[in-house]
């Protein structure tokens, strides 16, 4: 896949997330900073419940797109952050209490953030 593809990608599951009502969704182009993946995509998550609706709808999303999870599993993380990795596109669903925590955002603050409208 071309790094336009990656990115127009990216964006298509940010969208997803969005409409799904993750909350305040970003994505993060870490391509010149990490040699393992592309993007990032971060979106806030409001319950355990929308975590794991979100994820098992995105589950879908993903595999009607023939789009390879390198870690899926079968139970969502109960502590409130789901990571997957899709290769070139890592996506993290967190509870806004772990994101505030981690703060992904300025841990890749040189990188160039893209927020959705």
């Amino acid at each position: 896949m071309s790094e336009k593809e990656t990115k127009e990608l990216a964006e298509e599951l940010a969208t997803f997330i969005k409409e799904h009502k993750g909350g305040d969704t970003v994505v993060i182009d870490v391509s010149q900073q990490a040699g393992w993946t592309d993007f990032f995509i971060i979106s806030t998550v409001t319950s355990l419940a929308h975590l794991k609706g979100l994820t098992r709808d995105l589950w879908g999303f993903l595999s009607e797109r023939g789009i390879g999870v390198l870690n899926r599993h079968k139970q969502v993380s109960k502590e409130g952050w789901e990571l997957i990795d899709c290769g070139d596109i890592v996506i993290h669903l967190m509870s806004s209490e772990l994101r505030e925590f981690y703060n992904l955002e300025k841990l890749w603050h040189t990188a160039e953030h893209f927020k959705l409208k």
